[in-house]
């Protein structure tokens, strides 16, 4: 008689290979997380993913407080990529970024870059931080993917050192009201750049405008704040090149 297996109440990211029969140590705070505040047992099973080998039932073997042990048994996803697609925003407010790269991080951003503008209001920010709200929206939206969030970076050196081949979807405020949208006929690498509360200035307009590989758009007819500019940055562009089609 074939003993059904148990259903994973966890979603868990580790920084740890994965594969049948591989042991997975746990970290203090993971320990506590699945044995004190879920309380998780030995025989209980956890979905462990590591943004490389896909998404695997693992269960428990060792159950304290303080350190743990998994084993994996079975793949239950494989590794699924997102778009090459990067979205880069200036750090606005501290929970309206957080919000930010979670929701980049749900729809399937690649890589996460904050940038500092020129009107920039916030150039203080926790790379390590933001990275782990990226690795908590990819545990809760079921991604096996975790996009990097990079350190801050000036725009100006952000252009210089752009990689040759990737398009970039300008998202300027100036085109409020305006016919002009994304081109569905631009594959490939693409990132979207979002501006900060004030805008872009403009010599950082004209910049922008003038790059060859620069595609303005409007993101409608009305201005939106910052983090709502986002996703619907990245929704018009999942529509038109990205994974949604």
């Amino acid at each position: 008689m074939n003993v059904p297996m148990k259903n994973a109440k966890v979603r868990l990211y580790v920084d740890h290979p994965l594969g049948e029969g591989q042991t997975i140590p746990l970290e203090r705070d993971q320990a506590n997380y699945l044995f004190a505040v879920m309380r998780l047992s030995v025989g209980d099973v956890v979905s462990l993913f590591n943004g490389r080998d896909g998404e695997w039932r693992a269960e428990v073997v060792v159950a304290n407080k303080r350190n743990g042990v998994l084993i994996c048994v079975q793949q239950t996803q494989p590794l699924q990529m997102p778009p090459d697609l990067w979205l880069c925003f200036a750090p606005i407010k501290k929970a309206r970024t957080d919000f930010i790269v979670e929701k980049a991080a749900e729809m399937g951003a690649c890589r996460i870059v904050p940038v500092q503008t020129e009107y920039t209001n916030s150039d203080r920010m926790r790379q390590d931080r933001l990275q782990a709200h990226a690795v908590e929206a990819a545990e809760q939206c079921g991604g096996t993917y975790v996009p990097e969030v990079t350190e801050l970076t000036k725009l100006d050196k952000l252009l210089e050192d752009w990689p040759v081949g990737r398009q970039l979807m300008f998202c300027d405020e100036a085109e409020v009201g305006s016919a002009k949208q994304l081109a569905a006929s631009e594959g490939g690498p693409w990132a979207i750049l979002i501006g900060p509360e004030g805008g872009f200035s403009p010599p950082e307009r004209e910049r922008l405008r003038a790059l060859p590989f620069a595609h303005v758009v409007s993101l409608g007819p009305r201005i939106l704040r910052a983090d709502t500019a986002a996703v619907a940055a990245m929704t018009l562009w999942q529509q038109a090149l990205g994974d949604w089609q």
